[in-house]
Parts: structure tokens; sequence; C-alpha cells
């Protein structure tokens, strides 16, 4: 790649004499990292993974599955594969990172150009703002309930909205600590994660210390066979499941940029990512289910939350224990899955307004105007239906970003026109019309079968096109494909027939 220099100004010239200071298309935030801030190594990606890996709602994922009828090793099994099948798009994305030191919006440029690269960076950060709204809530109301356990009588405090105000104070309160460790920017972070990642851990696993001496060991729930069995009932539902637990981390696979920019070269994003991803998630899984089998054998029924679990103690010191594990569990996940890439994306629609930090406040009051204590409280609707559809088009977004930068460019960008209007990235006005047309019909097999259960959802019963229902299961897989094919199909077809057509590049 071209070598890089810094101006006091924030400024970045190439090698080539070019600047980097047009304020339409350029800040110092989406500016690419200059080599001597690119200070993140194995140890840090790992640990990025480890405290996102660790939260409430990847908890309670093997209960969702175990629900359905499945054993706790088949839903382990599923966790663990669908783990190993999402780190190649990260890894496939997060290439670009390292080698250029730019965001997911910036990569986004190569393939639907400098404008048109709007698109996917506003869906992207639709929904991470939802989802920082939502985690903040659960994150609020852990730490509510264990206070209330503590001091006593927060519940029967005076209702506010229908909450008591008490739960409202811890929202807001953890809403402002949240910001306040993003708005110190990316190097906070990673400090934060570095720490986060071994404590929250370290409070999994007294958890399940203290279950398994109030147990005498793991009770019925490890006991109990599958519901499903191995044949034709559990393909049917495995499948589905498998997009399922794909889905959770599917959002990063396009962002995963914002954080190996930083990364001192390729072996430390794909090491730490491989190391902290797929057996992070799958250790937790089992943990999960270990935990809450032992839940059973004490109280009688499975307990698959953490934090109501946690509140079964009477010990001070353990709720307060709690408490802080709960926080800084919610906190990692939330601002590094849902604040990061918002800010950037923000920033990429208004450059010379919007900067990284201006970026993430913005993404903390959308967080809030969404109203999260809603979308929670009717799942069907929002998180389910809503976040499903739109997980469906951030995998056709993934397909058709693979496809640029593996098999069109061969991973080879002109670092200046990322940035520059009217070069190679521009296409007609901004916008390449083979991107567009990859994302719409991907995104149209992705999402137009989805429908919704009578009475629970937006969607007819028998889909938004019916003859598409049988592919709405996978949206995931079927956007990214579909997109991925189109893409090389119209870009290879059309390659140098117009200007700014993705003409193939070979590796200098």
């Amino acid at each position: 790649m071209p070598t890089q220099r810094s101006h006091s100004d924030g400024r970045v010239s190439l090698a080539d004499g070019v600047t980097l200071d047009d304020p339409r298309f350029t800040n110092e935030d989406l500016l690419p990292v200059p080599m001597e801030r690119r200070t993140w190594g194995v140890y840090n990606y790992t640990a990025l993974w480890v405290g996102m890996a660790h939260n409430i709602p990847s908890w309670t994922l093997a209960s969702g599955l175990v629900a359905l009828g499945m054993d706790w090793k088949q839903a382990v099994l599923v966790i663990a594969l669908a783990n190993v099948i999402v780190l190649l798009p990260m890894l496939l994305t997060g290439h670009a990172g390292p080698k250029y030191g730019i965001p997911f919006p910036v990569l986004a440029r190569a393939s639907f150009g400098l404008r048109g690269a709007n698109l996917p960076a506003l869906i992207r950060a639709a929904v991470a703002c939802c989802w920082f709204g939502i985690q903040t809530w659960i994150g609020g109301q852990g730490i509510f309930l264990l206070l209330g356990k503590i001091f006593g009588g927060w519940a029967n405090a005076s209702e506010v909205g229908g909450y008591p105000w008490t739960l409202w104070l811890c929202f807001v309160v953890f809403w402002a600590f949240e910001l306040a460790v993003i708005y110190r920017g990316m190097d906070a972070l990673r400090r934060f994660e570095n720490w986060a990642a071994p404590f929250v851990l370290i409070g999994a696993v007294v958890l399940l210390v203290w279950m398994a001496s109030k147990a005498g060991g793991f009770g019925p729930l490890l006991d109990q066979p599958s519901q499903l069995g191995w044949g034709t009932d559990f393909w049917k539902v495995f499948f589905p499941s498998l997009m399922g637990m794909i889905g959770f981390w599917a959002t990063l696979s396009l962002n995963i940029p914002d954080f190996t920019r930083f990364g001192k070269g390729q072996r430390a994003q794909v090491w730490g990512q491989s190391l902290g991803l797929p057996t992070t998630m799958t250790a937790f899984a089992l943990l999960s289910v270990l935990v809450t089998s032992g839940s059973q054998a004490v109280y009688g029924a499975a307990i698959w939350d953490p934090v109501e679990l946690s509140a079964k103690t009477d010990n001070v010191f353990g709720l307060v224990f709690a408490l802080v594990t709960v926080l800084v569990a919610t906190v990692s996940v939330n601002i590094a899955a849902n604040v990061v890439s918002p800010a950037y994306d923000l920033s990429h629609l208004a450059p010379k307004l919007i900067n990284f930090r201006t970026g993430a406040l913005i993404t903390g009051v959308i967080g809030v105007l969404v109203m999260p204590w809603k979308l929670t409280a009717t799942p069907e609707l929002y998180i389910f239906t809503w976040l499903g559809v739109v997980g469906g088009l951030l995998g056709t977004v993934a397909g058709v970003l693979i496809a640029d930068y593996w098999i069109i460019r061969r991973t080879v960008l002109d670092l200046a026109d990322l940035y520059r209007p009217h070069g190679r990235y521009w296409y007609t006005a901004g916008w390449n019309w083979r991107a567009l047309l990859a994302f719409t019909l991907g995104g149209t097999l992705a999402v137009g079968g989805s429908h919704s259960a009578p009475g629970k959802g937006p969607f007819p019963a028998d889909g938004l096109i019916p003859f598409l229902k049988p592919l709405a299961d996978y949206g995931w897989a079927v956007g990214l494909f579909a997109a991925l094919c189109v893409y090389v199909l119209t870009s290879t077809v059309t390659a140098g027939a117009a200007t700014g057509a993705p003409e193939p590049q070979r590796p200098k």
C-alpha cells in the first residue's frame, strides 16, 4: 500500500503527493490510521471478542435452542458451528483494516461508490443504534434488580411511564457511563476490553463454582434427552437455528474493519479473532448450560438468566460482585458492537459536521429515542421480525463487500481514490449500479419471504412474496451468496465498459 504521512492539522498525504483533505468525504476519523497508531495485537483482538461474547444475551442463546427441543449437546454444537462459519466473513472483511487502515464505510466506497457507501453504512448504523438501546435497557434492568436485592424496596418505588423511577435512574446512569467510555476514543476502548475480558470470564467461572457447590454436582438438565432426536425433525430445526446463531454476530462481519484498522498486521487480526470468537462463544454456551443445569437441581426450575440467578444469593459481597460483572459485561459488548460502528457510519454521512465522538453521542440519543423498553416488551414484532429482516440485508451487503474486495480487486485498492470524487470509485455520480443491483436482488431473496405468526408481526403468514417463504429462515446466507454472485457477474461482464467501472486489479 502507499506510504502515508500525517500532518498536524489532521490531513494525510500519500507518497504520490495526494493529500486526502476533501471535507465532503474526509475527516480525521475516516482517514487511514497512521502506522504508528496500529498497535492492536493478538491479545487485544482476543480480549475484544471475549469481552463481547460474555454478555447476557449470548449466555441465554442455548436456552432458546433447548426450548426448541434440542438437548444441551445439540445446542452447543449449533452455537459452535455457527461461530466457526461467521468467522470466515469476519476475517475476509477484516483484511482491509490492517492493510489500508480504513473503517467499514470507507471500504464500502470501493464497491458502492463514494456516495453509495452511505446506504450500507446507514443500514448498519440503524441496527446498531437499536441494539445499543436494547442492551443498555437490559443492563439497566440487571443493575436495578441486583441493587434492589442489596438495598431493598427499589421495585416498590413510584412509577414513571409504567416503570419504577429507580429503574429509569439505573438506565440513565448506565447509558451515561457507556458514552463516557467511548467518548475517550478507541484507545480507551482497547484498554477497557483488555481488563474487562478476564474479569467477566472470572465472574462466569465464579458463578459456575457457586452453583456446583450448591447443587452438589450438576442436575437433570444434562440428562434430558433431545425431543428432536437426530432425524428429520432435528434437521428441520437445525438449519433455521444455525442461521439465527450466525445472525447473532453477522453485524460485526461488516464493520470489523473498524477494529482491525488498528491492528499491527494480518496475523494479529486473524489469530486474535480465531482464538477469540468461536472458542469463547462455544465455551460460554457450555458454561451457561452447566450453570443452568445446576440451578434446576437447586431450585427445581432451570434459570437461564444469569442476573436472576445471581439475585438468588443473600451474600452482599456476592451481589456486589455480580453487579459489577453484569455492568462490565454489558458495557464491554455494547460499546464495541453497537457504538463504534454507528459512530463511524454517521461520521461518514457528514464528515464535515460529525466526527467519531459526535457520532457516538448521536448513537446514544437514538438508542433512547427508539424506546428500547418497548422493543424488549414485544420481541416477536421488533427483535425477531424487524432485526431479522435487517440482518438479511446485512448479509447482502457482506456479499457485495467480499465479492468486490477479494474476487474483483484481489485486495488491491487505490487508497487515494477512496477519498477523491471523480476517481476510480466515483462510478455514476458517486453510485455503483452493480452494487445496488446486487443489493436489491440479494435483499429481495433474503427477506422477501419474511413472515409472522398470526397476530404477532407485520408480515403475512405466507410471507411478503409467498414463493420465497422457504428462503426466509436462511436469509443471511441467501443474501450473502446471491449478492456475491450477482456482483461478480455484472462486474465481470461490464468491466472497463464505462468510466468508473470496477476494473479488475492485479497485485502490484
